[in-house]
């Protein structure tokens, strides 16, 4: 582990958050006129060199001036930042629906820290059951809705040759909430639940002709992330390399593999931050992911997720992050309770 005097960790936190300001090295002049630093360039210097010898700061052949490594920053993070820093973050989603829910935190992130925002929905095997409802809306049409214990919506009509015996409706409505109120949503529980072998021949059909709106459900779980921001990123020459654009605009639409990478926060306590090279995708190996899980106390179910330059703001970030990942908690705590 690195070990460093108050002397270099002062001029070391220097650099990155100037850097972070003006994405442009930072030299020993631009040290030596800052009022936190009351010592004398030579010694800055001398600092700055030892600072890269442990691997620190970076030294582009461009400039004289210093930049943050990733293992700097890396340091920054764990060790030079203020901690319990709030953020003023207000997510307009109470009494919303899931997927409202979702896209209103990713675009409030978003334009929070100016920043990606990623917020992934909770996975299908993480719900169950909350109701079934089974409606006739014409003598030959039933509509049942499925709602689920993170809040999530599915709903279908279904049309048939002979008009609906309004008992069947009401049995079925109550069958489908006694076997499967509190069942995961997975295809294999769902049937199992209802492969009675007593059930008529009529009661059967009736079942199997409302099925579909559980495949419904797991259709639309295939797409998890909400993503706000990308105009943001890509934009103000942030990332000027084509390649990098490239490669992130290709992960963003491999989405599988980008979920992956974002679920590195579902086993974490708080807010984990990923800094260039200590990111696996190499999409994001020349940018920041910040992230954090949400969900009820016991269980995370997803993730809250921002990325941008590596010269992002680390202390906003990590607290707003922070913040829409416990307010989206509250929120997923009250659904199931309701």
């Amino acid at each position: 582990m690195v070990v460093l005097t108050e002397r270099q960790e002062l001029i070391l936190r220097r650099v990155v958050e100037t850097h972070q300001a003006t994405a442009q090295p930072v030299g020993s002049k631009t040290l030596a006129a800052d009022s936190a630093i009351d010592f004398g360039p030579s010694t800055i210097r001398n600092e700055l060199a030892v600072l890269e010898e442990q691997g620190l700061l970076a030294h582009p052949h461009t400039s004289a001036g210093r930049i943050p490594t990733d293992a700097g920053r890396r340091f920054y993070v764990d060790r030079l930042l203020p901690q319990g820093q709030r953020a003023e973050l207000e997510l307009p989603i109470v009494k919303s629906e899931v997927d409202h829910a979702m896209r209103v935190t990713s675009a409030t992130l978003a334009q929070a820290t100016d920043l990606l925002a990623i917020v992934s929905a909770p996975p299908l095997e993480a719900a169950t059951v909350r109701h079934v409802e089974v409606l006739t809306l014409q003598p030959h049409v039933a509509m049942v809705v499925v709602i689920t214990s993170t809040g999530s919506v599915a709903k279908r009509l279904i049309s048939f040759e002979q008009p609906i015996d309004s008992g069947l409706i009401a049995w079925a409505a109550e069958y489908l909430n006694e076997r499967l109120s509190g069942h995961e949503l997975g295809a294999r529980t769902v049937a199992a639940r209802l492969g009675e072998a007593s059930l008529g021949a009529s009661e059967q059909r009736f079942l199997e002709a409302l099925l579909p709106v559980f495949d419904d459900l797991r259709s639309d779980s295939e797409v998890m992330l909400y993503v706000e921001g990308a105009g943001r990123l890509l934009g103000g020459d942030r990332l000027d390399n084509l390649a990098e654009i490239n490669e992130l605009l290709s992960a963003l639409e491999r989405r599988v593999a980008l979920l992956g990478v974002l679920r590195v926060a579902l086993g974490e306590r708080d807010v984990v931050v990923r800094i260039g090279s200590e990111n696996e995708l190499p999409a994001l190996q020349s940018l920041a992911l910040v992230g954090a899980g949400y969900g009820p106390r016991a269980q995370k179910l997803g993730t809250v997720s921002v990325i941008g330059p590596l010269q992002m703001d680390y202390g906003a970030v990590i607290a707003t992050v922070r913040e829409a990942a416990w307010q989206l908690s509250r929120y997923i705590e009250d659904v199931d309770a309701a």
